[in-house]
């Protein structure tokens, strides 16, 4: 239950996030960060496999398999672990493939 609502959350998260840039709303202070190892924590315990993850444009970058196995390449506010910018290997390719 908690992987699908997780899942129904980043897909609305992707639907709705258009041309945001995660620079926009990654402006929280350092000070203010939780540590990069509390969010692979919970994204291990919502499913997904961690490929790689640093810090970008002010954000917590992650390459990383979500739990339906798509390979993701997300962005997350370091201060609420709230899904700022995503994009799946699926959406690249099909937008790659479009005339």
């Amino acid at each position: 239950m908690k992987n699908s609502v997780f899942a129904a959350t980043l897909a609305m998260i992707v639907a709705f996030a258009g041309t945001a840039f995660a620079s926009d709303v990654c402006d929280v202070p350092k000070d203010e960060w939780q540590p990069m190892e509390a969010l692979q924590a919970k994204l291990e315990a919502d499913g997904w496999t961690i490929k790689k993850m640093k810090v970008d444009d002010g954000c917590y970058k992650t390459h990383a398999t979500d739990a339906e196995g798509q390979q993701v390449k997300a962005y997350f506010n370091p201060k609420t672990f709230e899904a700022v910018k995503t994009k799946t290997k699926a959406e690249k390719q099909r937008k790659n493939t479009r005339p």
